[in-house]
């Protein structure tokens, strides 16, 4: 079982060693006094990297379902904590330092530190690695791992049997590589147009990586609102938007190159899902005199976004806004983006099976005899992903009520735990109470519970099922 595992937990261990260098060329072109912290964490990278890749490698002619649940869990663990020692090497605690990579490959955008604007220019281009790095991971994940759970909308992959086949694994690798392709496009077009909208070089790539990535990483301690752009801020918003639709969605236009494939279900309802929650919240924000009409717009539309598509970049400290806002965003980071995507959280995927269920629940408790199939638009739905569906609901449900208590064990009210563990849990990044707001941060929370919300990231990150199987008996019969 291990051998497959271990040789391409290898590779990416090897692979996040070389992504060292380039925050090390970036010290040493600073003449960083700290040069050498980089340097010594990419050996030490690469080096575990390499003895587990050549001390397992070997023709690899399938891998078991186990396997890959095992590869998946191992693969991102892993990673998390060997991209944790450049920030351990700076002077962060090793439990900071977990919490942070953990953060950045997972793409929730929280963060320990206080004053961003502080750090060398290497550690906020790491951050910001690890959002992209971490973005294209999960799309790859999405696209390889969520057919075999039918819980995730890509069951175009779904294959017969329980192992990844020989014919499997082309189709794997020719549309990752097209998605590879399509996200490198869409961080260069942000990032060329953000260098257009006025940030130097520099901004403009970190943000234009956390962007694509729903990352939520930024290089000023007010996040882009650090920048007092509007331009900015609408460019952002686009391209976070686009960042939360499904990287497949775009590999499809560009196969077909016809302009009627776009009329996605899922990216139709995403669509709309955005434009009820900006208008409605515009108008209160008008109506409550926080804001003219216009500013609201631009205020809502920055910030739903960023909230609805788990990126966690923020314009202003929303929670100033009001008790209804403050809840109101609550529901927003719980909606996600669509699956196939950078994006975190629930995914509109699931929210449309969920709805369409009601639907025919209310249609038959009327009319009881008759036979109304479960469709999410034109597309049947199985009761298998119906029955996967509610099965995440609860274990997502249930983890979420788990590691609130573990946080609340500390001594931390229930306001303070549930937000720090939803905005976690969804990749969110920001929550809403002042001290973990967008004006605050992760950095007063002892050892223990960084790490504990550090595996919420990862565990919301990973689908939660992915990873809880592991612990039960059956995985390891």
């Amino acid at each position: 079982m291990w051998q497959p595992v271990l040789m391409i937990s290898g590779y990416f261990i090897s692979v996040l060693g070389m992504a060292m260098l380039f925050p090390a060329a970036l010290d040493i072109i600073y003449t960083n006094a700290k040069w050498s912290n980089f340097i010594t964490s990419s050996i030490i990278a690469f080096f575990i990297g390499l003895s587990l890749f050549l001390s397992n490698r070997g023709k690899i002619r399938d891998i078991s379902l186990r396997q890959a649940y095992l590869l998946t869990a191992i693969s991102w663990f892993s990673v998390t904590l060997l991209a944790a020692i450049p920030f351990a090497l700076y002077g962060t605690s090793f439990a900071g330092a977990v919490f942070e990579a953990a953060s950045g490959i997972s793409t929730t955008g929280a963060t320990i530190y206080a004053d961003v604007e502080a750090l060398p220019r290497s550690v906020l281009l790491w951050r910001s690695l690890l959002n992209g790095m971490g973005g294209i991971g999960i799309v790859i994940f999405a696209i390889a791992m969520l057919p075999f759970l039918g819980i995730g909308g890509m069951q175009i992959f779904q294959r017969e049997n329980s192992d990844i086949n020989e014919k499997f694994m082309p189709k794997i690798s020719y549309i990752a590589k097209r998605i590879i392709i399509v996200y490198v496009t869409l961080v260069i077009a942000c990032l060329l147009s953000l260098k257009l909208a006025g940030m130097n070089w520099f901004d403009a790539l970190c943000h234009a990586m956390s962007s694509i990535a729903t990352g939520g990483f930024s290089t000023k301690n007010a996040s882009v609102g650090g920048f007092h752009s509007p331009s900015i801020e609408w460019i952002i918003t686009l391209f976070m938007f686009l960042g939360a639709l499904p990287l497949t969605f775009y590999h499809s236009l560009l196969a077909t190159r016809n302009i009627h494939s776009i009329r996605s279900t899922q990216v139709s309802t995403f669509a709309k899902v955005l434009i009820i929650y900006i208008l409605f919240m515009s108008i209160w924000l008008s109506y409550n005199g926080v804001y003219d009409f216009w500013t609201a717009v631009r205020q809502s539309s920055f910030n739903i976004v960023s909230i609805v598509t788990t990126t966690g970049f923020v314009s202003t400290d929303y929670l100033n806004w009001g008790m209804f806002a403050t809840t109101a965003f609550v529901v927003f980071s719980l909606t996600g983006g669509c699956t196939g995507s950078t994006s975190g959280s629930i995914k509109i995927f699931r929210w449309q099976v969920i709805w369409a269920q009601l639907k025919r629940a209310m249609v038959t408790t009327l009319e009881p005899n008759r036979i109304s199939p479960l469709k999410v638009g034109i597309v049947p739905i199985s009761a298998e992903v119906t029955g996967s569906v509610y099965i995440l609901f609860i274990a997502f449900g249930l983890s979420l009520i788990s590691l609130t208590l573990l946080v609340s064990l500390f001594g931390y009210d229930f306001a303070t735990s549930f937000s720090a563990v939803v905005a976690c849990m969804t990749n969110a990044g920001p929550g809403v109470v002042a001290s973990i707001g967008p004006a605050g941060n992760y950095a007063f929370f002892p050892d223990a519970v960084k790490y504990i919300l550090a595996f919420s990231m990862l565990l919301g990150r990973l689908e939660v099922m992915t990873i809880l199987v592991i612990f039960t008996k059956n995985f390891w019969k």
